[in-house]
């Protein structure tokens, strides 16, 4: 009995000493493993400063533009548009490309311009020279897609149909009128060059009925028109070209005022007539009164004369 005792307790005793040897060895071996093991490091974040866009090479931008890599391509982009509208004399070079009679040449410049021009850099074309070159590039329109279709149909819109050269034109001159007003875009000859050679009608009666009847659609043109006649040397630019009455020059306004002593309206027609001159102030008195009206309009139609309810020329003051 001792003997099996003592060789039991041999036995149990190698079994713990293999058994500690195998996870000492483990444990040693996990821990060199560990230790040999190369980590790969965290990309850190970096920013591109104004220097560095500065500092890149033509050539350099030429190669990231043709990289795989769309994030790549896309900054790489916004730094060359970003370096063209800073650069007056790339600006000057565009602006001169988009008066070329050569259709193609001209929207090549003009898809150029669109494409780098956003609401912050429009004040770049704030000025004499960007403005004659926008009517310039109108007149070319005009000349392209001559003879023009008469606007004369009250109930179809065209501007769909037109050039995409002429609506990427008038995109700049609306957004710039809308900002800065109409003044300068009609100094340029906006109206004589472009607006007055639409094909209104033959006759001068039936241009300024077209061109009042046109005022009833919604277009960027109509747009255009709105902000030309809020301005004073606009509505003489108008009556000059013959697309409003002259006598209306000086007080004209659309769907903001309705002139029931200077106009009849009847239906979709609008046709001056002329102011009397008060002999003496009682008849001025009567006059206003006679004159006071209320105008319901939803704005779903044009102003006709069942929209206004004038006062009974005996109702009490």
């Amino acid at each position: 009995m001792p003997l099996l005792t003592v060789e039991r307790m041999v036995f149990v005793g190698l079994g713990a000493a293999v058994a500690t040897i195998v996870f000492t060895m483990r444990t040693m071996l996990t821990q060199v493993r560990d230790e040999a093991e190369i980590k790969q490091q965290q990309p850190t974040t970096q920013y591109i400063t104004q220097d560095t866009e500065d500092s890149l090479k033509v050539s350099t931008l030429h190669t990231l533009l043709s990289h795989y890599n769309f994030a790549i391509h896309e900054i790489a982009s916004k730094i060359v548009l970003e370096r063209a509208v800073n650069d007056a004399e790339t600006l000057d070079h565009l602006l001169w490309g988009i008066t070329r009679p050569d259709y193609e040449e001209r929207m090549k410049y003009l898809r150029t311009l669109a494409c780098l021009t956003d609401a912050q850099n429009m004040s770049k074309f704030n000025s004499p020279r960007a403005y004659a070159a926008f009517v310039r590039s109108l007149e070319h329109c005009i000349t392209d897609r001559a003879p023009l279709d008469k606007l004369d149909d009250k109930d179809f819109d065209e501007y769909g149909l037109r050039d995409m050269g002429e609506k990427i034109c008038l995109m700049f001159i609306a957004q710039l009128m809308q900002k800065y007003g109409p003044e300068q875009a009609i100094q340029a000859g906006l109206v004589e060059k472009w607006l007055a050679k639409q094909n209104w009608g033959d006759t001068s009666d039936e241009r300024t009925h077209n061109f009042f009847q046109y005022l009833y659609k919604t277009n960027r043109i109509v747009d255009i028109i709105h902000r030309i006649q809020l301005c004073p040397i606009g509505q003489r630019a108008l009556a000059k070209a013959g697309l409003i009455p002259k006598s209306l020059a000086e007080d004209f306004q659309v769907y903001t005022t309705v002139h029931v002593e200077t106009e009849i309206i009847d239906n979709d027609r609008a046709e001056p007539t002329p102011r009397h001159r008060e002999q003496s102030p009682e008849e001025q008195r009567l006059r206003h009164r006679h004159r006071e009206a209320m105008v319901l309009n939803d704005g779903t139609r044009p102003f006709g004369r069942s929209d206004i309810i004038e006062r009974e020329h005996d109702s009490p003051p």
